[in-house]
């Protein structure tokens, strides 16, 4: 990119923006705000969950600023540079994205609103899908950096 273009944006996306997608832009807006800028949405999108914000909160992020957004707030609205779908529903189910996206990446997790059992069990599977893309995304972050 050269320095007369805008900050490049990464949208996060995935079925209702209640955890993965709200991590997802939590963990790169943490690890690289200053060469991003980071949005979230879902494909039919309802509110952050719960054990999102407590363990996003666990990791010293604030999550107050978190709530669920539409993808059609931003699709044919604003140029995304990099789409990355975090869910195996959203990429089924998702519209076409380019040219509104110009790369596409699919991260799939596994949906930790989906957890059953006792609370302790469910906040166990969201801090595995939350640590799982905090290392995604960083892993990512050192790829682009070794592609510059």
């Amino acid at each position: 990119m050269t320095e007369t273009d805008t900050t490049p944006r990464v949208l996060f996306l995935c079925t209702h923006n209640a955890a993965r997608s709200q991590m997802a832009e939590a963990f790169l807006r943490h690890y690289a705000a200053d060469r991003f800028e980071v949005l979230s949405a879902g494909l039919a999108p309802t509110q952050v969950h719960p054990l999102t914000r407590q363990v996003l909160t666990e990791t010293g992020l604030d999550p107050s600023g978190l709530h669920a957004k539409s993808l059609n707030e931003f699709l044919g609205r604003v140029s995304i540079y990099y789409a990355i779908i975090v869910c195996d529903e959203a990429e089924e189910h998702c519209p076409r994205l380019y040219p509104f996206a110009l790369e596409t990446l699919y991260w799939p997790f596994d949906d930790p609103t989906q957890a059953t059992g006792s609370r302790e069990e469910c906040l166990r599977t969201f801090r595995n899908i939350r640590d799982q893309i905090a290392h995604r995304v960083r892993a990512w972050l050192d790829t682009l950096e070794d592609s510059d």
